[in-house]
């Protein structure tokens, strides 16, 4: 595949340059003050991205799903209770990694293309009257299908319960390029990885930790030695490490968080939410529909394109890779063959997005689906042409 065209799946995303040579540096002691230089910017760029005052940040070198690990290890003990929605693929397999560390988890089956039921864990945690569920679990974006849940909603459904479950967040696909509000929303733990919204390689779990999840990280009894965030929170005030860190990543993080407080984080959301529009334009434009059920629920990084009933809709995805060169994602889990997907988030811009949306028309037309070539395109640039930088400048 082209290395000079952009990838539209959901992450890993398109690097900016100076992001990539960020992270390639001379080989650095760990052991030696000159790391702190590396260290202490990401932990306090990742704060400011997460929008928290105080939280523990702890960055290992891993992924989205070793943060997913790390959240339930240093917090919960073997039989605990955990509240979650099964909605999606990334929601499902959090689901999955709790049973297997022996958790009894209370599941509500929720179809793919819809949001977190609030008002379904609302009534969960009102009966559990003696608390025995202790975390809730929360996917803000579903990157299987496209679709943003409500955090804020599942926080005042706790709250209105009356109950002391600690609530974790999924914020892989979001965090760096939606809006995420980890203080404002009452998150216990947020977790991310390095490959979306801060638009570096794969290879880092970065997680967030409230006061009181810190507090359940001395009562918990699940096994964790290399997820163990005491062993980061002894380290980290004198700029040390458990053990060997991924330095030149790490220097890529703290690069990329630069780009986006310098951007703005208002700025990135607002560039996500038109470039989304965009593609969104272009799929009404074609006649089809998202997964998603509903615009409330849609989400600014990913949409999920349904194809016609009986089309497999994985033929898109290899005839553009084939043909074109380009990278669309897959359908996964209850929707694998049933929709295609085109991720728009991290380093992307109008232009770019442009390519991919003329990409899967051309594609699209190849395969004999009923889309006139420009209709999409067309669509999506009334959507940027009315909403994007050039037009600002124009007016003022």
């Amino acid at each position: 595949m082209s290395s000079q065209n952009p990838v539209f799946i959901p992450g890993p995303t398109n690097m900016p340059e100076a992001v990539r040579k960020a992270c390639d540096i001379p080989t650095l002691d760990h052991r030696s003050p000159a790391f702190a230089k590396v260290l202490n910017p990401c932990i306090e760029g990742v704060r400011k991205v997460v929008k928290s005052e105080n939280a523990e940040i702890f960055i290992f070198p891993s992924t989205g799903t070793g943060g997913w690990e790390t959240a339930i290890t240093n917090t919960l003990s073997p039989g605990d209770g955990v509240l979650a929605a099964r909605n999606g693929m990334f929601s499902h397999r959090w689901i999955d990694m709790c049973r297997r560390h022996g958790l009894d988890v209370t599941v509500v089956e929720t179809p793919w293309g819809a949001g977190i039921p609030a008002d379904r864990y609302e009534e969960i945690l009102t009966a559990d009257r003696e608390h025995r569920i202790k975390v809730v679990l929360a996917t803000h974006n579903e990157t299987a299908t496209g679709v943003r849940s409500d955090i804020a909603a599942v926080r005042r459904a706790i709250d209105a319960a009356g109950h002391p479950a600690l609530l974790f967040v999924d914020g892989v696909s979001s965090i760096g390029s939606m809006d995420f509000r980890m203080d404002e929303w009452g998150v216990d733990v947020a977790v991310t990885g390095s490959q979306k919204g801060f638009m570096l390689p794969p290879g880092l779990a970065i997680t967030a930790f409230s006061k009181r999840a810190m507090e359940a990280v001395e009562s918990a009894k699940l096994p964790r030695t290399y997820f163990d965030v005491r062993d980061m929170a002894t380290g980290y005030p004198k700029g040390g490490y458990p053990y060997t860190p991924a330095v030149g990543l790490m220097n890529g993080l703290r690069f990329s968080c630069g780009l986006l407080l310098e951007e703005g984080l208002e700025n990135v959301f607002a560039r996500h939410r038109r470039i989304a529009e965009g593609v969104r334009a272009a799929v009404s434009a074609w006649g089809m529909k998202l997964c998603a059920q509903s615009p409330d629920l849609y989400s600014d990084t990913v949409s999920a394109i349904l194809t016609p009933e009986g089309f497999d809709a994985n033929k898109i995805v290899n005839h553009a890779a084939s043909a074109y060169d380009v990278a669309f994602g897959i359908g996964l889990g209850d929707v694998a063959g049933k929709l295609f997907r085109i991720g728009h988030l991290g380093s992307l811009t109008d232009v770019m997005a442009l390519s991919g949306i003329a990409t899967a028309e051309m594609v699209m037309a190849d395969l004999g689906l009923p889309v006139r070539l420009g209709s999409g395109v067309a669509a999506a640039q009334e959507v940027y042409r009315a909403n994007g930088a050039h037009a600002r400048k124009a007016a003022a």
